[in-house]
């Protein structure tokens, strides 16, 4: 199911049985940041809502002009909120949505703030507003897995390599918004940038990629205008050259933002990998996650522990995975390397995870072995995968999930460790339609 479709849908349909007429949107702080991860404010303005207000705040104007949809999450102080908004509305008419159910005595609490009789509608069962659930439909019905974190505490712990993963893990995103402020000569217009697949075709098409994928893609893009231009000819051969590509050129900067945004947004993961010596720390990591070989991973480890360009929290992530994988190894090293961490001067908060990582999902606790498989299948399957050898050491390993949905699909998930409830003629439906 695509999410932020279905919530874009969710919310057109707030707006549109509103009826015709200009409208607020009055939200929660969560509930604000839903409605910009689907919607620009250009789209929103064409269903007549002008204006955004948060439901908390408390210089509000009196508007009566204006339509309230109110989208809000149905906690007790959204409920006082709105109470008190009923009792003194600034609004000529409210509709009124709820993220979730909400109880009947507070049904009843708004009916009795609602004197003056604004409230038009009050939705949140979904039954009754079947409408409003339709995306949900499907001709199989849903099958819900249910997973245990612990059960792969590898996969969250490695360095990952396409570009929406890196942008999350080294920039971090919120609300589609990554704050660039800290890039060393960031110009004001890209302190803060916007990355959404709804709204950026170029993201939408790499976001998925792996990073050398992204730098020639944007590469090809400033040819093309090069192509174009041809008095505006230079060689790009870096991610140094494209900056600076973009910064000489005023032109292709205004023809194109969204190009320079992802070269800035490229540049800077580009820095910060350089910096943080993350190729090589990564090359450890699926060593650590894919190979079984103690002596040469607990020689790689102690090498970057001693590189002062590794960072204490990269260190620390190494050493968990060491500590997951070689757990019960009769030559298990760890007090060593703890002993490292210290020396590197490894804070104790970071090093107090190592032990936490373990407690949490070693082997102890995890339901299956994440690093030798017993099944003939995927003895096989990592026999031939060592003879052919591996495209990218940077990839090579897959999440635990992705095996445990290849079985799925085939049938073959073990009953004792994944039980379900419901008839087998529906499970064994579900697969073949998967």
């Amino acid at each position: 199911m695509n999410v932020v479709f279905a919530v874009k849908q969710y919310i057109s349909k707030m707006i549109e049985d509103s009826g015709p007429g200009m409208k607020v949107l009055l939200m929660d702080k969560e509930t604000t940041g839903i409605v910009s991860m689907v919607y620009t404010q250009s789209e929103i303005l064409q269903k007549e809502v002008y204006l955004f207000e948060r439901i908390d705040s408390q210089n509000r104007e009196i508007m009566k002009h204006l339509k309230a949809i109110c989208f809000l999450r149905p906690t007790k102080e959204n409920v006082d909120y709105i109470i008190q908004e009923l009792r003194r509305p600034k609004y000529t008419i409210y509709f009124i949505y709820f993220s979730n159910v909400i109880s009947k005595s507070d049904v009843k609490s708004l009916a009795e703030a609602d004197e003056q009789e604004v409230v038009a509608e009050v939705q949140q069962v979904i039954t009754k507003e079947y409408e409003l659930f339709e995306f949900r439909r499907t001709e199989v019905p849903p099958l819900l897995l249910i997973l245990d974190r612990c059960d792969d505490a590898i996969t969250p712990l490695l360095n990952q390599w396409t570009y929406q993963a890196m942008v999350h893990e080294l920039l971090g995103i919120n609300n589609n918004r990554i704050d660039l402020s800290r890039v060393p000569g960031i110009s004001k217009d890209l302190r803060e940038v916007v990355l959404s697949a709804e709204n950026d075709e170029f993201y939408a098409n790499n976001m998925y990629l792996n990073f050398a994928e992204i730098g020639s893609n944007i590469k090809n893009l400033m040819e093309d205008f090069q192509k174009k231009k041809p008095k505006e000819q230079q060689k790009l051969e870096s991610i140094a050259d494209m900056k600076a590509f973009v910064e000489n050129y005023p032109q292709f900067k205004k023809m194109s933002g969204t190009v320079s945004k992802h070269v800035t947004v490229v540049g800077e993961l580009s820095r910060l990998v350089s910096e943080r010596n993350l190729l090589e720390v990564s090359e450890v990591e699926q060593e650590l996650a894919c190979q079984n070989d103690h002596s040469s991973a607990l020689q790689n480890i102690k090498r970057l522990l001693q590189n002062p360009k590794v960072t204490e929290f990269d260190a620390t992530r190494l050493v968990m995975l060491y500590a997951l994988h070689y757990e019960r190894h009769s030559s298990n090293s760890l007090p060593g390397l703890m002993m490292d961490l210290r020396n590197k001067g490894v804070s104790e908060k970071y090093r107090k995870l190592v032990s936490a990582v373990v407690e949490y999902g070693g082997k102890r606790v995890r339901g299956s072995d994440l690093f030798s498989p017993k099944d003939a299948v995927a003895i096989t399957k990592q026999f031939l995968k060592g003879l052919k050898g591996v495209e990218n050491v940077y990839t090579q390993h897959q999440p635990f999930l992705h095996e445990t949905l290849d079985h799925l699909i085939k049938g073959r998930l073990k009953e004792n460790l994944y039980p379900y409830l419901g008839p087998s003629t529906l499970r064994d439906r579900i697969a073949s339609c998967l």
